[in-house]
């Protein structure tokens, strides 16, 4: 249904109308997919409110699309360190008191390939602490005021999910015993589209009007290596920003934009580029995985989110 709706070109910007009166919270935005997530929503007249960590970066984003679209774009960022759950903490209390309404949560922020085990200030393995339990708070400290406009959660993942272990390491979250660069990064993308699939069963359950939709970039040219990744992994990547098998950040920006405004999407489903690999082409309904929406493992992840990040939701 979805591919004969968006047609043979796939999901574009060309399909939204205008987005005045909506507002959308977007982790992860001074490049990237991120950013060109913001432009795109705020070219449709979207208020844009960005969660980073970094506040010149910011500033010079906003500075950019202040500059493209003029002084009246409504865009403003809020401090955020997603490895730090005492700052998401701060953060969404801010969001909560400056931002009225959000029709959408866009989870895009990440780091990737970190070369050796690191420790988050929580004592979480990094990828995972920022990927996975950074955004798990966020989202449940921002739900009721999502559920208000019956807005949307989207979870940007990623096809390394498939690359990984295939399920949650509950044994050796930290990864002590294995740590590998990629097989712990696919580990936390695993983990935060357990987290979408099976927080759309608990809002399903308890009556509540929120979607949550999971999508990835494909092969993108983005910044997400170059802030994480060792010396080798950023020349591997950057060598293959080169090649046609990657695609630009404006376009690995669609599938989020997609899950946060189109209509009739599929819940549970990955959207992402439907062409060679799934890496690139037109954005749609991709292949998912059964192991990605395991009912034991994720309701296992669920609770023992729970447990290691100290909040509990409300479903």
């Amino acid at each position: 249904m979805v591919r004969e709706t968006l047609g043979q070109q796939g999901w574009t910007p060309a399909r939204l109308g205008s987005l005045k009166g909506k507002t959308y919270v977007i982790t992860g935005t001074t490049a990237g997919a991120g950013f060109e997530a913001s432009r795109i929503l705020l070219s449709k007249g979207a208020r844009v409110v960005m969660l980073n960590r970094n506040a010149d970066k910011s500033a010079a984003a906003i500075n950019l699309l202040t500059k493209e679209f003029g002084a009246g774009a409504d865009v403003s960022f809020v401090l955020m360190d997603l490895a730090v759950l005492a700052s998401v903490r701060e953060a969404a209390a801010e969001v909560l008191k400056t931002v009225p309404r959000i029709d959408g949560l866009i989870c895009n922020a990440a780091i990737a390939q970190v070369p050796k085990q690191v420790l988050t200030v929580d004592g979480f393995e990094s990828q995972l602490g920022t990927n996975h339990y950074g955004h798990f708070v966020l989202c449940g400290a921002l739900f009721n005021r999502i559920e208000e406009t019956q807005g949307r959660i989207v979870v940007v993942a990623s096809l390394g999910y498939k690359m990984g272990l295939k399920t949650i390491q509950f044994e050796d979250m930290n990864w002590d015993a294995n740590y590998h660069q990629n097989r712990t990064y696919c580990h936390s993308k695993l983990a935060q589209m357990m987290f979408a699939y099976e927080l759309q069963d608990r809002v399903k359950a308890a009556g509540k009007n929120v979607e949550v939709y999971v999508c990835h970039p494909g092969a993108s040219r983005t910044s997400l290596v170059k802030t994480s990744g060792n010396l080798i992994t950023r020349v591997m990547f950057w060598f293959m920003a080169k090649l046609p098998i990657a695609q630009s950040a404006e376009k690995g920006a669609y599938p989020e934009v997609m899950c946060a405004t189109e209509n009739a999407l599929e819940q549970r489903a990955i959207y992402g580029p439907t062409g060679r690999m799934e890496m690139v082409g037109p954005v749609g309904k991709g292949t998912l995985e059964p192991y990605a929406h395991d009912k034991m493992v994720m309701q296992k992840l669920w609770e023992r989110s729970e447990k290691d990040t100290g909040f509990s939701w409300s479903l």
